[in-house]
């Protein structure tokens, strides 16, 4: 019995360390509901370490188990604590390999940026959802507008045919008479507007849609950084 409060209070005491430790203000730092949870799974940690050492006869084999749960323990406490900063990690990783993909970090106000990173043809593309279908689009901070080609605005839902295309704009494949239309939603990983104003370009002046200024303006901030674009809510 001895053995055996001595080792839960070793497990205890370790878990008090690394509390105190991610508790001290840094990215780690835990607040009063994330302190509960320590506690709960302090006490739990405890209490199946015990149980295994107190069912062992052998103390080597009681000594491997105590270490083996500790780190369990310790790793899967310290994974919760860190949850949000691995979230952030693995969409930073995915957004830097798959072109397009947009890496969200939200920050302790709950306000999202929204990073691109720069493609192999030095643009920035983004997988952009409009209407709720997804649609590639590369960013043009010369482009007035958003600028949907006409298969794209096939794609989400609008049928170009019964609009008057009766304005024109500047492609880079020339001239190009435009319809302009309100689009109900535009996102961008966690970035949302509602009710944008975008054109579509008549079938075959345009090769890739434009995310412009009609989307980017309703930014509090945009900014290229090396090969990164960042987006800010």
């Amino acid at each position: 019995m001895t053995r055996l409060l001595i080792i839960i209070a070793v497990i205890l005491g370790a878990l008090l360390l690394l509390k105190l430790a991610l508790g001290s203000g840094g990215v780690g730092s835990i607040d009063t509901e994330q302190s509960m949870s320590f506690v709960y799974y302090a006490m739990l940690l405890a209490l199946v370490s015990g149980g295994v050492i107190a069912s062992q006869r052998n103390w080597g084999e009681a000594a491997r188990n105590f270490i083996l749960w500790t780190v369990i323990g310790l790793g899967l406490v310290a994974g919760y604590l860190y949850r949000y900063d691995a979230q952030d990690f693995a969409s930073r990783m995915s957004a830097g390999l798959i072109p397009g993909r947009a890496a969200t970090i939200t920050d302790e106000n709950g306000f999202n940026t929204v990073i691109l990173y720069r493609g192999d043809n030095g643009h920035f593309h983004a997988d952009t959802v409009i209407d709720g279908v997804g649609v590639s689009m590369m960013v043009d901070t010369g482009a007035s507008s958003i600028a949907l080609t006409y298969e794209d605005a096939e794609r989400i839902g609008l049928n170009p045919a019964t609009l008057d295309f009766d304005a024109t704009v500047m492609t880079a494949n020339g001239p190009a008479r435009t319809a302009y239309v309100t689009l109900s939603t535009v996102s961008i990983g966690g970035i949302e507007r509602t009710n944008v104003r975008a054109g579509i370009a008549e079938r075959g002046r345009l090769d890739q849609s434009l995310l412009g200024m009609t989307f980017l303006e309703t930014l509090s901030s945009f900014a290229f950084t090396g090969e990164q674009l960042k987006l800010k809510n």
